[in-house]
């Protein structure tokens, strides 16, 4: 794993497993999202792969977010807008993605990170995987993975976290749809993931991407409304008020 990231590809009976790793509790710089989305853009045209898990490496965050060292360095209003443009290109990957994409959500999720988890068809976690929207704190919003967190545990719970910035627990994620069960060992949660992208490796791929197209029906604009959230949070980027954040943060 390099300073920048990785993304791993193995498929194996049908199942594709992307990992994505990251040495900063598997945060997500510009380059790493792009990756992501092209990774998963090509799988899912892969007739080898009949499902996808998409997952993290380690035992312990499934994805910390944005990236804090790109964050900070964002000068101008088009390098904010690509940056944000990148976790809306991950997102339409798995929205337009023909395959089921099972998340197996091993730890902590924040910001971009619950985006992901909330875009993938079926989420199984860990108790440990607590999430948490930060993004109002940082003067940004969680504009640009806002659409697939709200349509996953709708408005009232997603306004809710985009507001209080707390953590919320693995719990309260499966009470509002995010997460289909909670585990808690990691060998039960891998085990699980494991034997369910089994069982859907041998059912029908033509009536999986029917159902996903069912499933998304209503975000056919997102190529649109993704890129319009990722110029807004391009333009926040810039306040005085997130560069201070964000350098308070570091120094703490």
């Amino acid at each position: 794993m390099t300073d920048n990231g990785n993304i791993n590809v193995k498929i194996q009976n049908g199942i594709a497993a992307i990992t994505f790793s990251h040495p900063k509790s598997n945060s997500l710089p510009g380059e790493l999202l792009r990756n992501l989305a092209k990774t998963i853009e090509e799988t899912g045209q892969n007739e080898s792969a009949k499902v996808i898990i998409l997952q993290s490496e380690g035992q312990k965050a499934f994805c910390a977010g944005a990236s804090f060292n790109e964050l900070i360095s964002i000068n101008t209003f088009e390098e904010g807008k690509k940056f944000f443009m990148g976790f809306g290109l991950v997102i339409n990957a798995m929205r337009k993605c023909p395959k089921i994409i099972i998340g197996k959500i091993q730890g902590k999720a924040v910001g971009g990170g619950v985006g992901l988890a909330s875009a993938v068809d079926y989420a199984f976690a860990h108790k440990s995987a607590s999430i948490k929207l930060s993004e109002f704190a940082l003067g940004i919003g969680p504009f640009v993975v806002g659409p697939a967190v709200q349509r996953k545990i709708g408005v009232s719970a997603f306004s809710q976290m985009s507001i209080d910035t707390d953590w919320y627990d693995a719990d309260w994620a499966l009470s509002k749809g995010l997460y289909a069960k909670v585990f808690e060992t990691n060998e039960e949660l891998n085990g699980e993931v494991q034997a369910f992208a089994e069982k859907l490796a041998e059912l029908s791929p033509e009536a999986a991407y029917e159902m996903k197209k069912i499933f998304w029906q209503g975000c056919e604009d997102w190529d649109d409304l993704l890129e319009k959230r990722a110029e807004i949070s391009g333009k926040l980027v810039l306040s005085d008020y997130t560069k201070n954040y964000i350098n308070q943060f570091k120094k703490d």
